[in-house]
């Protein structure tokens, strides 16, 4: 596509296992230690906004602004009310359409230097309503508002679809391309953004005649609706499933007594869900958790129907575009490329875990031999055992510890964000600034505003936090890029000037929100606009003297690291093409910045400035975090094993298969053969797990990219942080390293070659099969 909202990252990527498994624990260890973090009033500030209730509500107003003074949503002139989203786009596509007569009409050497300058007005102008968009029908708690960004991101994106289906645009980005004087006049981004835009045109099917276009159209659009219905549909055959007392006596009460139906022969519980989750994991009865294993694997058969057609039009729509498979189409513009390049990675990779795996499959098998008193040689772990004897394993370890777990004590919600804000700053020169809110700025009372302040710049971003629980909310942790960031010439502050001089240009181009401008060199910016989700816990202030504030669990404090690094990835991303800033690059380089980031939320000197006790002030005793991470990282070959199976199937689900597999496609068949080849245990025939892979509409093809990412943020963290030894963690000499050769260029510079240069490994730079192949061969290193 021309242009695509989905060149951001929206929603955090997290690995799943088909329908039910231990999340795999991404940690490091390191050296006890707590480092010296200077405190300044706004730094305090910054904790007690997300601590204290009484003090959110009275700092939130302290702007000075009154109910007669709205700004909008996000601070967009156009978004005081829900009707005003179909005004912004009106008027965003007015404006579109006059950056299409632009490029369109380009004819001279001069006129066409200027086509990707254009194109990327172009796709700011649209992904500013899309984004926001998609964003708030999505979040926000009020059905209005919901209603009518849902009209208008249907408005938007047909219009873009007519854009990216237009000869004219693509012939004019061709010629521009063709011509070596043309070329030489623009920047390295705007040859990057060129070649992005040519290569999202010959996935179009632009270049078809009409009767195969209309059938581009319609294969695009059923895969949509086909796509839509996997999520919605993804639910067992059997909602629940009922057993005998005595089979579920050693699962904790307390989870089963709001969730259970009790009958006379026994008790009925759901198949998936947290219920069923705690029951694999406890179940002493083999013959029970088999039960349960098949029941919530097995998918309903219109489901697997669907998956079928889903991936079989894929395919359909990959040929028309003049690829092998939907694999080749969507790994062309990845690091990896191709399908081979992801192979090579996998089979690397699962060569470097082999010895893990089979490690920890031999210390199950012998508590299951144990636990049954037999020596028999045929006994195996199958399946449904996994999560049951990695849980005894666990268990076993936290009994010798014999320290109770009160980790959360020193992980308030407040302490953690100022702890971001001190690491940052350490790291890259950039901390959180606390803001009040504008009337209509937000969605709900409860979303905080912070600015970013670099020590250099100024204000550099606006980071919306939406981090508390509330009815109707999503419980997944996510981050947002509402608006990307964008240099904004003087030539179209002149434009704006003229059209209308009765107002100030930059409310003309912004749209009221953010802008910064830097006199020494008369530049300015769009400032890029994030939201990050979660849902935690509100701070209870039912104690008028001494509020409770949203105490974090470990994993809690992970997860929010895991975000704030999309998050930093698009503050400080900062381009002058918004096709190209943060977290715009391929989609098996977007992880990166975010799982580096679960390295420093267990490193030792990260903690310790900022993890302190919220009543005692008491510094966090690290050993409880050693302890954690040494009873997490059990399991880890079998889970990453798991990812594998998962990242080939994916593979193997957008080959060629759908269309050319001898006897007819049959999507279970597929998910066995890759089992029994690749696995240490098989699948069990009855399953259909794949009726429950929901990434596999998103992540088409591309599910290998967390593994990816992960082993290189294994290596990143060892060479460029030192693995955290000797407070190389909180050092501005890696910062400064990785935010040059990384974060900075967001997607203006080819990832291989990012990686050549901070890793300092020459052989990365061209990327290919043996690149990924290294890769593969580092491991998973948390």
């Amino acid at each position: 596509m021309l242009i695509s909202p989905c060149r951001l990252h929206r929603a955090s990527f997290r690995p799943i296992a088909l329908v039910q498994h231990r999340l795999p624990r991404r940690l490091a260890f390191a050296a006890a230690s707590h480092s010296h973090a200077p405190t300044t009033q706004d730094d305090n500030v910054l904790r007690h906004v997300f601590d204290s209730q009484s003090f959110w509500r009275n700092f939130r107003h302290t702007g000075g602004f009154t109910a007669t003074q709205p700004k909008g949503l996000f601070c967009n002139q156009y978004l005081t009310q829900p009707q005003g989203f179909l005004d912004f786009s009106r008027a965003t596509v007015e404006k579109c359409q006059r950056l299409v007569v632009n490029v369109v009409g380009a004819s001279t050497k001069g006129e066409r230097c200027r086509i990707p300058y254009f194109l990327d007005r172009l796709s700011d102008s649209l992904c500013r309503v899309l984004d926001m968009a998609d964003f708030v029908r999505s979040t926000h708690p009020d059905s209005s508002w919901q209603k009518t960004a849902t009209e208008a991101y249907a408005m938007l994106f047909q219009y873009m679809n007519v854009l990216n289906t237009t000869p004219d645009l693509k012939a004019q980005l061709e010629a521009a391309l063709g011509d070596p004087e043309v070329r030489a006049g623009w920047t390295s981004e705007e040859k990057m953004v060129a070649q992005i835009l040519l290569k999202d045109f010959s996935k179009s099917a632009i270049d078809l005649p009409d009767e195969k276009r209309q059938a581009f159209v319609d294969f695009s659009n059923r895969i949509s609706q086909l796509g839509t219905k996997f999520i919605k549909d993804m639910r067992p055959e059997l909602p629940s499933i009922s057993f005998q007392h005595r089979q579920l006596r050693d699962v904790d009460p307390l989870v089963l007594q709001h969730v259970t139906r009790r009958h006379l022969t026994g008790v009925s519980i759901p198949t998936v869900g947290p219920v069923a989750i705690t029951a694999l994991r406890s179940m002493k009865d083999e013959a029970a958790r088999h039960k349960l294993y098949i029941a919530g694997r097995s998918a309903l058969k219109s489901q697997l129907q669907t998956l079928q057609e889903f991936l079989q039009t894929r395919a359909k729509v990959a040929n028309l575009s003049g690829y092998r498979s939907y694999a080749d189409m969507n790994l062309s513009d990845k690091l990896a490329q191709s399908p081979a390049a992801v192979h090579s990675f996998l089979a690397a990779l699962s060569k470097d875990n082999e010895s893990q795996t089979q490690q920890e499959m031999e210390e199950m098998l012998f508590l299951k031999k144990l636990e049954k008193g037999d020596e028999d040689t045929s006994i195996q772990i199958e399946p449904w055992d996994r999560d049951y004897y990695q849980t005894q394993l666990a268990n076993k370890q936290r009994s010798r510890s014999r320290r109770p777990d009160f980790l959360s004590a020193y992980f308030s919600l407040g302490t953690v964000m100022q702890g971001l804000s001190r690491l940052f700053t350490q790291l890259y020169g950039v901390r959180f600034e606390p803001a009040p809110i504008t009337p209509g700025e937000v969605w709900d009372p409860g979303v905080r505003r912070l600015d970013v302040i670099d020590e250099d710049k100024g204000r550099i971003a606006v980071l919306y936090c939406d981090l508390f629980a509330r009815p109707g909310k999503s419980p997944n942790p996510a981050h947002f890029t509402l608006r990307c960031s964008r240099r904004i010439s003087n030539s179209e502050i002149t434009e704006a000037s003229v059209s209308h001089p009765n107002l100030d240009p930059m409310q003309v181009i912004n749209d009221g929100m953010a802008i910064s401008h830097d006199a020494s060199t008369d530049t300015t910016y769009q400032l890029p606009t994030i939201a990050l989700i979660c849902d935690f816990e509100e701070p209870s202030d039912r104690h008028s003297n001494s509020e409770e504030p949203t105490l974090l669990s470990f994993r809690n404090v992970q997860t929010i690291f895991h975000e704030m690094g999309h998050a930093i990835h698009s503050i400080l991303g900062r381009t002058a093409c918004q096709v190209v800033s943060g977290t715009r690059c391929a989609t098996d380089f977007a992880e990166l910045p975010s799982v580096l980031m679960e390295h420093f939320a267990a490193d030792a000197h990260v903690l310790g400035l900022f993890a302190r006790h919220w009543r005692t002030d008491a510094p966090l005793p690290y050993e409880m975090v050693a302890e954690r991470l040494a009873i997490e990282r059990r399991g880890q070959g079998v889970e990453t094993e798991h990812q594998i199976l998962l990242a080939m199937l994916d593979q193997a689900y957008h080959s060629d298969l759908p269309l050319t597999m001898e006897g007819g496609f049959d999507s279970t068949k597929v998910l066995q053969d890759v089992w029994d080849r690749y696995g240490s245990v098989k699948e069990p025939r009855e399953s259909s797990a794949q009726g429950f892979f929901g990434h596999l509409v998103e992540y088409g093809g591309t599910y290998y990219s967390y593994l990816f990412d992960r082993a290189i943020a294994g290596k990143v963290w060892q060479v460029v942080f030192d693995g955290g030894r000797h407070g190389a963690a909180i050092r501005r000499e890696g910062g400064r390293r990785f935010r040059d050769e990384v974060l900075r260029w967001g997607g203006s510079k080819d990832g291989w070659k990012c990686l050549a240069g901070l890793l300092g490994v020459e052989r990365l730079r061209d990327g290919g099969p043996e690149a990924m192949a290294e890769v593969g061969k580092w491991g998973i290193k948390d």
